[in-house]
């Protein structure tokens, strides 16, 4: 995809016009890999990448403390933190900064 159709673009509006945005949703205790996942966007598809790191996991559904206690809580202030050092750390700078803004942190 990122071939096909670029870096991410933005008119005068600030209203994207073309290219790839990724969307990434850290998950408590670290449990997607968020190091390993933007490692490999620096890597493979490039450092200009637009990343929008997201803090807004809630547990809902079936998740429970018995069944799934590893993702049973919202993600903490520092998680989320780690995950913006560790982008920035790989290399990623073009990073969507209204995620924290938005997200309702413990």
């Amino acid at each position: 995809m990122h071939r096909q159709v670029g870096p991410l673009v933005f008119d005068e509006e600030s209203v994207a016009r073309r290219g790839l945005l990724l969307r990434h949703l850290v998950m408590p205790g670290d449990i997607c890999g968020t190091g390993e996942i933007v490692r490999w966007i620096a890597r493979e598809l490039g450092a200009d990448t637009y990343v929008n790191i997201m803090a807004q996991y809630r547990p809902a559904g079936r998740v429970s403390r018995t069944q799934y206690p590893e993702i049973d809580r919202c993600l903490t202030q520092d998680e989320f933190q780690r995950a913006i050092n560790v982008a920035k750390e790989a290399g990623l700078f073009r990073l969507d900064g209204r995620s924290t803004l938005r997200a309702n942190i413990q």
